[in-house]
């Protein structure tokens, strides 16, 4: 099976006896009415449709994974006191993430974190949040990068600036017996790419000895392992790294702005369709203009979508990436996700008027913090400034927060970043055989074996700063 044609096919309308079986919880009937359909003289594209569906589902009943029970507990630890009444409100408000699963309530795995993103108006949820938020960790974070992207802006240097030397340990540990013991597992991890913000980017050490290093400008960077599974014992692949990256930030006159030459590849290449998830579909469009209206300066156009955005989107955790048909249709329709579905429905919308846009992200890595952690970001490419950054979730965070870092994250970005990808479901080099963990893009790691794709609630992903 190659990587990604079954990923591809994810916007793709299921057949609507499975999608009312989804939609009732009942999995079992759905995967059943699949492999019934799959019998019949079909198309091509709702083969691998419907085959990317039986994956799917697995995948998404393991965030769906807390009975209601277990849910009931942790909410009544977290607040002590809490009545049923206030749960029961919760969940007819749509604050508490579950799916029905043959008949039974299955909270995702992050509900009591994404109850705290959505409870704006609740004075129970509002003091859980703020006593989180005042913690003296996450304070320090946030002064530390709240200093840092001001003494940019104050700094008067433009271009790439502040450049910053970072040292990195990445590890994925792989559950004893995961696969069989003497089977050969393949592992790609991502590795810093080099260009754009990012320099001088040095491999230090790393386990197994014999690797494979992708070439410095893929668009989707790794180093790849390869190592026999031993008996009883889980298997480890690591990597050290050192790179050097800048933040970015330049003041745009929006009278100087020029316009595109439509023939350049820049401008083809990032304006375009990419299924699944950056298709034009008609409730994107009429999203997308009503937003511009009649502006024509593509600097602006973006400010204008950027700005809407920041304005009406929440932040909350999301399921793993593969278990959505479409993301910008997701985040469009429900105003929530994560810095990634953010991300990606900004650049849908900023092709569909015209302006080119494309995905960068790898990690945030705080120095306050112990270790970096997955991030996810847009570009877009104004003339004659070239490419410029939009951070959706950081722009929405700060827009409540310091109304100068909100400005900052629309064309700029800060030195707390690690670049692994600059594109979305490309393959990896070498290939991967079977379809991955994430297809769209990499920051934890990938693993295989010779019998298929090991996937993520089987390895772990470790990050500290060295």
């Amino acid at each position: 099976m190659a990587d990604f044609p079954l990923a591809r096919y994810t916007h793709i309308r299921l057949p609507e006896d499975v999608a009312r079986l989804e939609m009732l919880g009942l999995f079992n009937a759905a995967k059943q009415k699949i492999h019934d359909l799959l019998k019949h003289e079909l198309p091509e594209v709702m083969v691998k449709r419907l085959q990317y569906e039986l994956v799917r589902i697995d995948r998404l009943l393991k965030d769906y994974s807390v009975s209601e029970k277990e849910a009931i507990e942790t909410l009544e630890k977290e607040f002590p006191g809490i009545t049923e009444e206030k749960i029961k409100e919760w969940i007819n408000r749509g604050l508490l993430d579950f799916i029905f699963v043959e008949g039974e309530k299955r909270f995702y795995r992050q509900f009591l974190s994404n109850l705290l993103f959505l409870c704006k108006d609740d004075e129970t949820c509002l003091a859980k949040k703020r006593s989180i938020e005042s913690r003296e960790d996450r304070v320090k974070s946030r002064d530390a990068l709240k200093n840092h992207v001001l003494e940019i802006i104050d700094s008067g240097a433009e271009g790439f600036v502040s450049p910053r030397t970072v040292r990195v340990r990445l590890k994925v540990t792989l559950k004893p017996n995961a696969v069989p013991p003497g089977e050969t597992v393949r592992c790609w991890l991502p590795f810093p790419r080099v260009g754009d913000q990012q320099t001088s980017v040095k491999l230090l050490s790393c386990h197994p000895k014999n690797y494979v290093l992708a070439p410095p400008d893929h668009p989707q960077r790794t180093i790849y392992f390869e190592q026999e599974m031993p008996k009883d014992k889980p298997l480890e692949f690591w990597v050290e790294f050192e790179y050097t990256v800048h933040a970015f930030f330049k003041r745009i006159d929006p009278a100087k702005v020029e316009p595109y030459d439509e023939t350049s590849e820049v401008y083809k290449r990032y304006t375009r369709e990419e299924p699944p998830h950056i298709v034009f579909t008609p409730y994107l469009k009429e999203l997308a203009y009503s937003i511009v209206g009649d502006e024509k300066n593509p600097y602006l156009k973006a400010r204008k979508i950027y700005d809407w955005l920041t304005r009406n989107l929440t932040y909350t955790y999301v399921s793993e990436y593969c278990t959505y048909e479409s993301i910008p249709e997701f985040v469009a329709r429900n105003l929530r996700g994560d810095c990634g579905f953010q991300a990606l429905l900004f650049i849908t919308l900023c092709r569909i008027v015209g302006v080119p846009a494309r995905w960068q992200s790898g990690w945030y890595a705080n120095p306050i913090e112990k270790g970096p952690g997955p991030h996810d970001w847009a570009q877009f490419y104004i003339e004659p400034y070239g490419w410029l950054f939009a951070d959706l979730s950081f722009g929405r965070r700060w827009r409540e927060l310091d109304k100068r870092v909100h400005e900052f994250y629309f064309g700029n970005i800060d030195n707390f970043r690690t670049v692994f990808n600059i594109d979305i479901m490309s393959q990896f080099e070498p290939p991967k055989k079977f379809l991955r963990s994430d297809p769209v893009d990499n920051q934890r790691g990938e693993l295989e074996w010779s019998q298929g794709n090991i996937y993520f609630d089987e390895f772990k992903t470790e990050m500290i700063y060295i």
